[in-house]
């Protein structure tokens, strides 16, 4: 792609981040996403690989019409109460419609069916962008509107998607579909507490948005899409294979790592608000995404080619992205000690 279109593109990215979170009023909201929808598409379908340019059509279709419910919420809210403001969403029939708008653009399940496909035809970075940089602007909506939003239809979205996530993702091959289906398990966290404590659903993202990048610019680094390359990859780039080991085990949410601190404030915010079933039914469903994170960390670090032809290991690869991945990777191990520092904030 042409340099000058790229920072366009990238530029309508941040600029329609930018309004959408900073906005009051439903319209600039939704002209924000619109502006990132827009500018996410060529970058998607830049390859123009047949499956690139129906990915690029399936994710226009879902955020337009999640887009529509978004202003047909407001409007019917103005309508009622003569209110534009964000936080001033009261009316109940609105309240279920952007309930459901926001679920379509995060890809919360019954919502999901679009994510794996679009992610599996997209390139890795740009696989990276729509997991992380075009969930930020509706989190931020779901935390403006917390308040305001339906409780059980949240709750029961959060436990499926934890659930379909870990399920559907134990039979991939795909790193982009694994790492699909892991955007809506994580999802699926941050959705069962944003009622009962935004900021603790903005700090999972966080976290998330953490761990993920540097899963997917450590994929990148050695060009891997399937499970039986990243077999290969141990003899080629063992510090790489490893810090991407540590980083998958960190999104699983294993101790003594950072994917801890978020599930472990998560399920003691649940239990004090009287929601033990509900803590104790994600926490176990969170098993099944353990599964699929601890089969790529073992293709990645345990298996090896077979073949016994001596040669060189390559200890470093030539990548400006390298020193950016070992800085996520260290982050993605080693923030658990700084939990005490991140009570006191959220």
């Amino acid at each position: 792609m042409n340099p000058q279109a790229k920072l366009i593109f990238t530029s309508s990215l941040l600029l329609g981040t930018t309004i959408t979170i900073s906005s009051n009023h439903w319209i600039m909201a939704w002209t924000g996403l619109e502006i990132n929808t827009l500018a996410i598409l060529p970058l998607i379908s830049k390859s123009h690989h047949p499956r690139a340019i129906e990915a690029a059509t399936k994710y226009f279709l879902v955020q337009a019409a999640a887009s529509t419910l978004i202003l047909f919420s407001s409007m019917t809210n103005a309508w009622q109460t003569g209110q534009w403001d964000i936080a001033q969403l009261t009316y109940p029939t609105s309240c279920l419609i952007l309930t459901t708008a926001i679920a379509m653009k995060l890809g919360l399940v019954p919502f999901h069916f679009w994510f794996p496909e679009v992610l599996q035809g997209t390139s890795l970075t740009t696989g990276l962008l729509l997991s992380t940089a075009m969930k930020f602007p509706p989190i931020v909506l779901l935390f403006m509107t917390s308040q305001s939003l339906n409780p059980t239809l949240l709750t029961t979205m959060a436990i499926l998607s934890a659930a379909l996530g870990g399920w559907t993702g134990l039979n991939q091959t795909q790193t982009r579909k694994i790492l699909a289906f892991s955007s809506i398990s994580h999802l699926g966290w941050m959705a069962i507490i944003v009622i009962y404590s935004p900021k603790l659903a903005l700090l999972n993202f966080y976290l998330y948005t953490l761990m993920t990048t540097a899963v997917f610019l450590a994929l990148n680094s050695i060009n891997t899409l399937k499970l039986s390359t990243l077999m290969t990859t141990w003899t080629k780039t063992p510090a790489l294979s490893a810090a991407l080991m540590l980083a998958l085990l960190s999104l699983a949410g294993l101790p003594p790592l950072t994917g801890f601190l978020p599930k472990w404030l998560i399920i003691e915010e649940l239990t004090k608000q009287g929601m033990a079933p509900t803590a104790t039914i994600i926490a176990l469903l969170s098993l099944l995404s353990l599964f699929f994170y601890l089969r790529l960390a073992y293709c990645a670090t345990i298996t090896l080619p077979p073949h016994t032809a001596n040669h060189m290991k390559q200890w470093h690869i030539n990548k400006p992205t390298n020193i950016l991945v070992a800085i996520l990777s260290m982050m993605s191990i080693t923030l658990l000690p700084i939990s005490p520092m991140i009570l006191t904030i959220v």
